[in-house]
């Protein structure tokens, strides 16, 4: 063990009821220990609030108490955000939250290509020369797996849940490696009821602001000056669907955003563009169509359609991933419970 890991003091006898625990944690480096608990030691407060534990620092120690279960996963959850510390990156209260969310699903996580069981969190990660992101939730991490093993992966699930950021970032970093000569960003030119056409300016100016999302992203995984450089030279190119017809898209990672806008000959049109040595990874959120009334969805019939397809991997978001502002994921439940009612399907408590 050199002197940068961490490391776990044996449990101690449980003090009291057979279900309580008392683990000791000791970390060798106490410059990342303190990152680790944060100012304040705001971030250890976070984990006491979220898994009902009580953690006690004292210089580079940290002492959890309370349910055995809920004290194993703040250890995990612990582990987790040391090791992202080690590796040079700096970690904040949603990073906190990631790794609650993984610790609590570390007994159900999978390990690929094996399928054992964990009993460690080993989030999966995307690295790029200018950011890492590890996986904050386990559908996060079945989808940057998914990212990794498939050619064509649908992502599909609510605002905030990190589907598109993910997208881009995977598509980042096969760029940054050589694996694919191009990244290709897509979307439908539908919001919400607007219309090109009443845009002001050329068809970039009007296209821009439906990309925007697309843009960010890219911007946080690579410098903003290459970025330019290669959408200048066509090595990234952002475009709306109908750009796509009768093209074979070859040697690219191609991502299609706001699926769930496309048309079924849409769709049909751009799953066929998939090329030799391409990556495609389509996401979308059923709920939230724009379409005109009456218009079937191109991503609904989509999933439909293809499943069960040999090499096409779904994986479906649900508020639980939410990995924004914490009211986002109550206003994705609240909407859900309004959409059942207005189904009549009713709200279980």
């Amino acid at each position: 063990m050199n002197a940068t890991e961490l490391k776990n003091a044996p449990a101690a006898a449980p003090t009291g009821a057979s279900d309580m625990a008392h683990i000791v944690l000791t970390f060798d480096d106490n410059r990342l220990a303190g990152a680790l608990y944060g100012q304040f030691d705001e971030n250890l407060a976070r984990l006491e609030q979220k898994l009902g534990v009580d953690i006690r620092s004292r210089g580079n120690q940290l002492t959890i108490k309370g349910d055995a279960v809920a004290a194993e996963q703040a250890r995990r959850a612990l582990d987790s955000l040391y090791a992202i510390l080690q590796k040079g990156a700096e970690i904040d209260q949603s990073d906190v939250d990631g790794a609650v969310r993984m610790a609590v699903a570390a007994d159900d996580q999978l390990t690929l290509p094996t399928l054992e069981r964990k009993g460690k969190v080993s989030a999966a990660q995307i690295s790029t020369r200018k950011k890492t992101i590890y996986a904050r939730s386990l559908n996060q991490d079945a989808y940057m797996r998914a990212l990794e093993r498939s050619e064509l992966v649908f992502g599909i699930g609510p605002a905030g849940t990190g589907k598109t950021y993910l997208a881009v970032a995977h598509a980042a970093m096969l760029l940054e490696r050589g694996m694919v000569e191009r990244i290709i960003l897509s979307r439908p030119a539908v919001e919400a009821g607007e219309r090109l056409g009443f845009l002001p300016g050329d068809m970039k100016d009007k296209v821009d602001p439906y990309l925007r999302p697309l843009y960010d992203a890219l911007y946080d995984m690579m410098p903003a000056d290459k970025v330019e450089r290669a959408i200048g030279a066509g090595v990234i190119e952002i475009a709306p669907l109908a750009f796509m017809r009768g093209r074979t898209l070859a040697h690219a990672a191609v991502i299609l955003d706001e699926a769930q806008n496309t048309t079924p000959m849409q769709m049909k049109m751009f799953l066929t563009r998939l090329g030799e040595n391409s990556r495609m990874i389509v996401t979308g959120d059923p709920s939230q169509i724009d379409l005109p009334q009456n218009t079937r969805s191109g991503l609904v019939e989509a999933l439909r359609v293809l499943d069960g397809v040999p090499g096409i991997v779904t994986v479906r978001f649900n508020e639980g991933d939410v990995v924004r502002h914490s009211l986002v994921a109550e206003i994705v439940k609240a909407y859900d419970r309004d959409g059942k009612v207005a189904r009549g399907l009713g709200v279980q408590d």
